[in-house]
């Protein structure tokens, strides 16, 4: 019996030292690139964030059935959303870190849910879309991630109407 108690103890030790406590050495540091480079869009400074992409970045895109791209594609979209889109603000509920897939431990990377706003250059209309945003790092730039939003419905909201006006 004690070596039974003795046995169940120890495997209740060791299984715990696999569950994650705390964060990521990485993440704080992870976290404020992540604000840096949303930051960097707000100002539409595409150069600096591109400084923040690793060149082996793989991006999936929010659009309906879009492959994953590189750097040169991602930083073609930052520079569209910059022109389409003035007075940009992201207002963050949250930066969470994030686990590896295969693994389920925190590997550094960061999470965040949150709303985006600003106004379409063509039409003067306001927005504030809610969005979902992942990133993972690499060698102290991000190295993967992907932004999960409806880019169909942000995108026809400013078509217009028969009347002249966008869509609501």
């Amino acid at each position: 019996m004690k070596k039974t108690i003795l046995f169940i103890g120890l495997f209740i030790g060791l299984m715990s030292c696999n569950q994650p406590t705390g964060n990521h050495p990485d993440f704080e540091a992870n976290v404020e690139i992540a604000k840096k480079f949303i930051q960097l869009h707000e100002v539409e400074d595409y150069k600096t964030q591109e400084s923040l992409l690793h060149d082996d970045l793989l991006w999936q895109p929010p659009v309906y059935g879009a492959p994953q791209y590189g750097k040169a594609e991602h930083v073609e979209a930052m520079k569209m959303y910059q022109t389409m889109f003035d007075n940009i603000t992201y207002e963050a509920q949250n930066w969470l870190p994030g686990v590896n897939a295969e693994t389920g431990m925190l590997d550094g990377s960061v999470r965040t849910y949150g709303t985006w706003k600003g106004t379409h250059t063509e039409s003067g209309k306001s927005f504030s879309l809610t969005s979902y945003h992942t990133m993972d790092f690499k060698e102290g730039k991000i190295v993967a991630g992907g932004d999960f939003f409806d880019f169909g419905g942000f995108m026809a909201s400013f078509i217009p109407e028969e009347d002249g006006t966008a869509s609501e």
